[in-house]
This record gives C-alpha cells, structure tokens and sequence, in this order.
C-alpha cells in the first residue's frame, strides 16, 4: 500500500508516493503519481453577501478609526495651543506685576525727589527764595441777584384737573 502526501504551495498540487522497497536510508526518493486539476470553486449568493457585509463592516471599522485619529491629532494640536497661551499669560502677568512694583517705586516721594536733583538738577528752596503774598479778606463768591423761575405750561386738561383737584 502506497502512502501519498500533498506539497502545499502555489504551484499545481501533485501526489508524492514513498518507496517503500527500499532499506530505510536517511533519504526517501519520491516521485511524482498523477497532477490533481484544481476544480474551479463557485462562489454561492449567501457568501459573496457574506463577503461584501465583512469587507464593509473592516472598511467601516478603518473609517473610524482614522477618524478618531484626526480627531485625536486636533484635541492634541489645541491642547498644545492652549498651553503656549497659558506660558505667554503667565509672562505677560509677571511683566505686569514688575511694572507695578518700578511705578510703586517712581511714586515715592523720596525717588522723586533723588530724580529731581540727580536728572532735573533742581534743588530745594532756601528762606530768600520764599516769596508771601497778602490778599485781602474779602470774600470773592457774589451771592445771586435774582431769582430764576421756571414757568410750567399746562395744557387744558391739566388746568381743569388741577381746579377740581384743588378745590376739594
């Protein structure tokens, strides 16, 4: 009885058969039977179906998946936007707080007047330097003359609303 074995590849599939008469050598001769046709396969209604839903659902899959992809690499994109923002608020707060602090400083009366004599090179009055004016007591404000009034124009329901009224 012959033993038969398949060669799996890409070419035709034949059938190898062993030798059996010969001593067991480390090396088994085989030689080829008979070329097996490859019978052509049909492809039935239900599995082309089946086919066409598979590869939908892995194109359907892939779609998503690259959609969440980009949208991965946005969130990513603005979250680095943001935090650039924060870094360059943060800057603009500290240079706020060191000009609040020079204008503190330029507001004292002691740098003012170091500012004066260094830069300006004013100096201080002396005695002579004072000059006094006199003015007199009188009072300067004038009191009003006249008297302003605002004359009201009625119309002719109002006066008569204002007799009835009046009158009671």
């Amino acid at each position: 009885m012959a033993v038969t074995k398949y060669q799996y590849g890409t070419s035709p599939r034949k059938v190898y058969e062993e030798n059996k008469k010969a001593p067991k050598e480390h090396k088994k001769k085989m030689h080829v039977v008979k070329d097996i046709q490859r019978q052509d396969i049909k492809v039935s209604a239900e599995q082309r179906k089946k086919q066409v839903k598979i590869t939908l659902a892995i194109i359907a899959a892939f779609i998503t998946l690259l959609t969440i992809s980009y949208r991965n690499s946005q969130i990513n994109e603005q979250f680095s936007k943001v935090q650039n923002l924060k870094k360059d608020l943060a800057t603009l707060q500290k240079e706020n707080e060191q000009l609040k602090v020079s204008i503190e400083n330029g507001q004292n009366a002691n740098n003012i007047e170091k500012e004066a004599k260094e830069k300006l090179g004013m100096k201080k009055l002396t005695s002579k330097q004072t000059v006094y004016v006199s003015l007199p007591k009188e009072d300067y404000v004038e009191t009003a003359s006249t008297t302003v009034v605002i004359e009201q124009h009625e119309e002719w329901y109002e006066k008569i609303l204002n007799k009835i009224f009046n009158k009671e």
